[in-house]
């Protein structure tokens, strides 16, 4: 390694390594969460927008979608969501191998989550991470699809990091600034490989210089993490329509319900981000309900496992009482723990049941049914019937063409 080679470098060169297919198969299982995912959303006021404005191309239009629900995959230490920023941008090549595209899919992954690895506490306060992290992952993603050399893809990454962003303030209103931000990295990433391969060259130092990235946005950032294997291999699935940081109460407290030790009032402890998320008693909206620790718990005492019906209003009013008798508080133990591993503690006058690690995540993994099974429920709620699911299903599990998913994305959109 050269004394002056940049952290972009390094992270292009680490991207680039051959990829197996065991890592393919297991990047075709991300491929199809985001499908569902994608599925999902059809009916939503998103896809609604999407539809009147008919800008782009279908799979454009996906790439708003992927995260409507709360249910796209997540990187718990870098605190980001790389599934709806990859894929539609891996997708975006109709005539070329589903191979070609899996493969700059992994490398996407590894650039986006290698990137947000780095930023910390002070980023993450106020940036969205899948928004500032995605855009260096679209870059590497549509610098690897359209066949950039090693330089290009580096020109690729400086250029898109030196117009990335996403700030949390959308959190605080009733927007759609969410999706935005993951359609504005696809398209910018995009655009950033287009011009690299084309010779327009871009900073090599954006993330470490003195104006770069980590200047502009972090108190002190992590090192660069890289290891043997793939980042992608170490991405959580989420089995339930809330914000990740809901999950491991939810976990705790259906793993109580199971027991027979499930009543009311419970009290959640957790680490400090899920607390500043998803501490939201009141929830007026079904995001808010989505980013509520009270309103998780009270479906889990009510109804048992989420499902996605249980967060829209009619639930969020049925369930207010319950709401009423779910304290949360910060754990300090959970929180040091934290972001390597989502942990909980649920308790009640009848037990107590403390998690380190959640449903989905490497340690607790979902397995190939299971995945299949959540995409299907996904199409069944965005309206596609169980013909429709299985075309999805086999394109992204079987497919050997790009245009196999693109064809039925189209369909939907």
């Amino acid at each position: 390694m050269a004394d002056d080679e940049s952290l972009t470098e390094r992270i292009v060169r680490h991207a680039r390594r051959p990829k197996s297919e065991a890592v393919r198969a297991r990047a075709r299982l991300h491929l199809l969460d985001w499908l569902g995912c994608v599925a999902g959303a059809l009916r939503s006021p998103v896809a609604e927008v999407q539809r009147a404005a008919g800008c782009g191309s279908a799979i454009d239009r996906a790439g708003w979608l992927g995260n409507v629900l709360e249910m796209d995959d997540i990187h718990r230490s870098a605190i980001l969501h790389p599934g709806p920023v990859i894929w539609p941008t891996a997708l975006a090549v109709p005539d070329a191998p589903l191979d070609a595209a899996l493969d700059a899919a992994i490398g996407g992954y590894e650039a986006m989550i290698l990137v947000g690895a780095m930023f910390d506490a002070n980023h993450y306060r106020h940036w969205h991470t899948t928004a500032t992290a995605g855009t260096f992952g679209a870059a590497m993603t549509a610098a690897l699809a359209i066949g950039a050399d090693e330089a290009q893809c580096v020109s690729a990454l400086g250029l898109a990091g030196s117009v990335t962003g996403g700030l949390w303030q959308m959190r605080h209103e009733p927007v759609m600034a969410k999706q935005w931000h993951l359609a504005h990295a696809v398209r910018t990433g995009r655009a950033a490989a287009v011009e690299a391969a084309n010779g327009i060259t871009g900073p090599r130092y954006i993330l470490e210089g003195p104006q770069g990235l980590f200047a502009a946005s972090c108190a002190r950032a992590k090192p660069l993490a890289l290891g043997d294997g793939w980042q992608l291999e170490q991405v959580s699935f989420k089995p339930w329509g809330a914000c990740r940081h809901a999950h491991p109460a939810i976990d705790a407290a259906l793993t109580l319900r199971a027991q027979g030790q499930l009543v009311l009032p419970v009290h959640v402890g957790t680490y400090r981000d899920a607390i500043t998320f998803c501490d939201r008693p009141s929830p007026a909206s079904v995001v808010e309900a989505k980013f509520s620790l009270q309103h998780a718990i009270a479906i889990v005492v009510a109804r048992g496992v989420p499902q996605l019906a249980d967060f829209e209003p009619e639930a969020i009013a049925e369930l207010a009482p319950l709401r009423a008798q779910v304290t949360v508080a910060e754990s300090s133990a959970i929180t040091a723990a934290y972001p390597a591993h989502y942990g909980a503690r649920v308790s009640c006058d009848a037990g107590v049941v403390a998690l380190v690690d959640t449903l989905g995540d490497p340690e607790r993994p979902m397995d190939g049914d299971a995945i299949v099974e959540k995409a299907r429920t996904l199409m069944a709620w965005g309206g596609l019937d169980d013909v429709a699911a299985g075309q999805a299903i086999d394109a992204a599990l079987q497919g050997r063409a790009v245009r196999d998913v693109t064809e039925i994305v189209a369909q939907w959109l």
